[in-house]
């Protein structure tokens, strides 16, 4: 049986959502809960956890395609898992015999070796073997081991800094299982396991920065006989005696076993040993009795909590983490109510909640306050550098626009919520019908030319005395790249649809941004339109570019409550979207009652709404 993994409503206004990336492929298991995939909107990047346990059969929506909420992105079905596992059992019992042919061929020749040697401090001499075993053990498995190298999170990202890591030397470690957390400049994420084995090996520690590519760590062979194997390994240095006793404290046996074994070793030993060896083995069969239990009963001691934790928050997402760390709340403190027992955001929040509840009877235990968001600090802070061609130009033509113009600006407020409400309603449609998306610009393109065509004194440029009224409305759009500021051109945009007029500021807009624009698109402009709401401003004082004779700001469209009138002249109060116009105009030509007119004339065209006929509703 399989069940389909659908894309979640991520808030009421949100209708589609892009899959930014996916965190399995297919084949992996995925269990409850597990991040499965990272979806972006227009107000939320988030990962996707999933529905459903088993093994993720099909992917069905790739990486960066956009779906409507509700649409299917995968199927998850029923797979067997650790189907893997059992080939590499199979060849343990292979490998072990002749481990063992080895030692037998060996024991002759370190028969002959005093046996008082190995068995001064049998006690110091087990914790060593012990250390060895586990420290070989990363590697037996699989030979040399596989390394874990920092992956490229992105395409300009050339480093990445280790966060946190998941897992500790070793400890055992499977395929896609979170690893080690890495921060970028551009992103926090786990990093999961690539390869199934032993954790040997760390080789870069936490908050190191490295190249993508450097290596982090060593992943051993497989669990189960690697570290058996190396304990066979070492065995064959020392003597038979030693190996048996490695492998009896391996297995944690009485001390009646361990003493029988004892007996049993020396009687393989000439006759010629067998008294020294019996005389000296007295006192470590007596500390063999008291050492090897207090070892094992404090030397894991310490080893089983940390793999508690880490098996406690290996699933934990990095939102869950984020929110933890803005909470105060400990993560290894919690006991989480998920399948089976992952921590969610609800136990991170209730915790947060109990916390605060605690605290609150006692003033000076308060909560410290939140650390203040500081920007982080620019590498050009206390730099010089040469200006670049393009900021030459752009200086220049300021200046003189400042210099050959009387500029002022006028502002109106208008009501675009018609215009939210047609865009929230024909946006999918007409991505799916256009193949671009439906942003609020082409409305106020739309509006400014129609308004230019009724209003040509703001379409005019001057030649010396004489006033030049032009025939075609050819907007700029003002368009911010790394280079610089630069103003492509949508010519003869007033005989243009709102489609056409999109399709136009996606092309232009993304070839500018590429550097891929033609010189002629770069020229030739009427009027111009500047979006200053991009980065939240409500409003500016544009520039003029010349030689027109004014220029348009768009500021950012907010929600607010607005005094509303009816037919009848009710006044109510009302959330509506509201954004304001600001027009630099040259006085020169054009008065503040022209650029009143023509702002009202946008006004009311954005206002009324009537764009249905051209968005196919």
């Amino acid at each position: 049986m399989s069940d389909s993994v659908q894309m979640p409503a991520l808030g009421e206004s949100v209708t589609e959502g892009t899959v930014t990336r996916w965190l399995k492929n297919e084949g992996d298991r995925v269990e409850v809960d597990e991040p499965l995939l990272e979806v972006s909107t227009d107000k939320v990047d988030t990962e996707v956890p999933s529905p459903f346990a088993g093994v993720l059969e099909k992917i069905l929506v790739q990486e960066d395609e956009t779906v409507e909420v509700g649409a299917e992105l995968a199927v998850i079905g029923s797979g067997e898992g650790g189907g893997d596992a059992a080939p590499a059992q199979d060849e343990q019992p292979a490998e072990e015999p002749a481990e063992d042919e080895g030692q037998s061929d060996e024991s002759p020749a370190e028969k002959e070796e005093p046996a008082s040697e190995e068995s001064s401090e049998p006690s110091e001499q087990e914790v060593a073997t012990e250390a060895k075993q586990q420290a070989g053990s990363g590697s037996s498995g699989s030979g040399e081991g596989q390394k874990v190298q920092m992956p490229a999170l992105g395409e300009s990202v050339t480093e990445g800094t280790v966060t946190r890591w998941l897992k500790n030397e070793g400890e055992q470690v499977e395929v896609d299982e979170p690893l080690l957390e890495v921060s970028t400049d551009k992103v926090d994420t786990e990093v999961p396991s690539p390869y199934a084995g032993v954790l040997s090996t760390i080789l870069v520690q936490e908050d190191e920065t490295v190249d993508v590519g450097t290596d982090l760590a060593v992943i051993g062979g497989e669990s189960g006989g690697s570290e058996s194997a190396s304990a066979s390994a070492s065995a064959t240095e020392e003597t038979p005696q030693d190996a048996e006793e490695q492998a009896k404290e391996a297995e944690q046996p009485s001390e009646q076993r361990a003493d029988q074994h004892q007996g049993a070793a020396t009687g393989t030993v000439p006759s010629e040993e067998a008294a020294p060896r019996s005389n000296e083995s007295e006192q470590p069969k007596a500390e063999q009795q008291q050492t090897p239990p207090q070892e094992a009963s404090t030397t894991p001691a310490p080893e089983r909590p940390s793999a508690a934790d880490t098996a406690k928050t290996s699933y934990v997402t990095p939102i869950v983490r984020k929110l933890a760390k803005e909470k105060g709340v400990e993560l290894e403190s919690l006991q989480g109510t998920g399948v089976g027992g992952r921590i969610r955001k609800e136990d991170v929040l209730a915790a947060a909640e109990k916390a605060q509840q605690q605290a609150a009877p006692a003033p000076s235990e308060a909560p410290a306050a939140k650390a203040p968001s500081v920007p982080e600090v620019s590498p050009l802070r206390g730099t010089t550098e040469k200006m670049s061609r393009l900021r030459k130009v752009i200086a220049k033509r300021m200046v003189e626009s400042l210099d050959t113009s009387a500029q002022l600006t006028t502002v109106i407020e208008v009501d675009v919520t018609r215009i939210a409400k047609l865009r929230a309603r024909a946006k999918n449609s007409f991505q799916e019908r256009e193949g671009v998306k439906l942003t609020y610009l082409p409305f106020f393109v739309k509006a400014a030319t129609e308004a230019l065509k009724a209003h040509p004194g703001l379409n005019a440029s001057i030649e010396g005395d004489q006033i030049v009224y032009h025939g075609e409305e050819n907007i700029g759009i003002a368009v911010d790249t790394e280079r610089g500021l630069l103003v492509p051109v949508i010519k003869e945009a007033g005989d243009l649809t709102i489609a056409g007029i999109a399709k136009r500021v996606a092309d232009l807009a993304a070839r500018t941004r590429d550097n891929k624009v033609k010189p002629d698109e770069l020229g030739g402009s009427t009027f111009t339109i500047t979006n200053l709401g991009s980065n939240g401003a409500l409003f500016d004082t544009p520039i003029i570019n010349q030689p027109e004779v004014a220029i348009l700001g768009l500021g950012a469209i907010v929600k607010r409550p607005v005094v509303v009138a009816d037919a009848d002249g009710n006044e109510t109060i009302g959330i509506r979207s509201m954004v304001y116009l600001p027009l630099t105009y040259d006085h020169r030509l054009v008065d503040g009652a022209d650029a009143g007119r023509f702002l009202q004339t946008v006004k009311k065209r954005l206002e009324e709404g009537a764009f249905e006929a051209e968005l196919g509703l």
